[in-house]
């Protein structure tokens, strides 16, 4: 059963959130939406490193607040609430130097007035690199 509001969601509906945005600086790019997932994924080049080489934690935390935020987004009726981050959180847990890393959100909460979603960024050969988690707060669109 999806967790969607808008029960037909496509790959192609998640397009717009992307230009003008830091996703789109950094090079993200949507991969999958399932049921119950959304995955995303980003490069580890120029833009995403730190000075030794490796992905930047605060690359990891944008990849992921990107995908948990948009899923949270997809979830409520766009019509009457906007969700904004409250809180996020990572543990690096390993490092990437080249390629690219996927982020997949997946809801742990989604209550009346927050949600907080787990999102696990992977290498290209699967090896987990970072567990975030992002609370986010659902809001009346009138605020």
């Amino acid at each position: 059963m999806s967790i969607w509001f808008k029960k037909s969601l496509k790959l192609a509906d998640l397009e717009p959130f992307t230009p003008g945005t830091m996703a789109e600086h950094l090079g993200m790019e949507w991969m999958e939406i399932g049921d119950d997932f959304i995955k995303i994924k980003m490069p580890v080049d120029h833009r995403t490193k730190q000075p030794y080489g490796l992905l930047h934690g605060g690359a990891s935390c944008a990849l992921a607040e990107t995908v948990g935020s948009v899923a949270a987004h997809l979830v409520i009726d766009s019509s009457k609430f906007v969700c904004v981050g409250l809180e996020i959180n990572a543990n690096h847990v390993r490092s990437a130097r080249q390629g690219s890393v996927t982020g997949i959100a997946t809801a742990l909460h989604l209550g009346a007035t927050t949600h907080v979603w787990d999102i696990k960024i992977y290498d290209e050969v699967n090896r987990l690199v970072c567990i975030s988690r992002l609370t986010m707060a659902v809001l009346n669109k009138a605020f």
